[in-house]
């Protein structure tokens, strides 16, 4: 790639839902702010957007192409559908990791509903995506509430990450739902580089510059 208008990134955001009838899912305090950001600082730098987001109340971005989805299952079909033709990935969803075994059709009525519901895990998408990646740069973020460094590091090495963007999870002014973040950017090759606090907007900004693939 020779220029910022020739790098395809695709960008994803927001919570997932897994649904245990129609009106009970599993989900995360995700509101996609991040993810959001980073596509509109995306597109600001040139970049064509491939947006593929959870349920989230945030006017869409101009400039992307949003791929709305509510499931684990239905983020990954769109992310294995875009991945070969992009040259960015960046993974800043927060992907259920677990949804229920079974869904119901009609909603369960508590006085009859068991107490216990079996889970299995849903797919992977970030290590599915770099177990066949040729030219992408990858992207993950590890949201973490406790040992983030060492967590953020084991993730980069277990799924292959180019990159991993590491925070803590409750620390004021960080983490879901607020406007402002501070994180760790933490290089494959061990480095890394703290970033914030300051707003969601100028994060996304400066680690778009950070990340963004040599010329070829």
């Amino acid at each position: 790639m020779s220029n910022a208008s020739s790098i395809r990134c695709l960008i994803t955001a927001g919570p997932t839902r897994e649904f245990i009838d129609p009106v009970r899912f599993l989900s995360n305090p995700s509101t996609g702010k991040m993810g959001y950001a980073l596509a509109e600082a995306a597109v600001a730098a040139g970049w064509t957007v491939d947006l593929v987001a959870g349920p989230v109340t945030l006017k869409e971005p101009d400039g992307v192409i949003l791929y709305p989805v509510v499931s684990a299952e239905e983020m990954f079909h769109h992310v294995d559908a875009l991945f070969d033709a992009c040259d960015v990935l960046i993974m800043a969803a927060a992907v259920s990791d677990f949804r229920p075994v079974k869904q119901y059709a009609e909603k369960q009525k508590k006085e009859g509903a068991s107490m216990n519901i079996e889970f299995e895990r849903t797919v992977d998408i970030l290590k599915t995506m770099t177990e066949r990646k040729a030219h992408q740069t990858v992207v993950g973020f590890a949201a973490e509430t406790d040992n983030v460094d060492a967590s953020a590091r084991a993730k980069l090495e277990a799924k292959r990450c180019d990159w991993i963007v590491a925070n803590k999870v409750g620390e004021a002014g960080a983490g879901f739902a607020a406007d402002t973040n501070k994180v760790t950017l933490i290089a494959a090759d061990g480095s890394s580089l703290t970033i914030g606090p300051t707003t969601k907007a100028a994060l996304a900004k400066e680690l778009i510059q950070l990340i963004t693939p040599s010329a070829t």
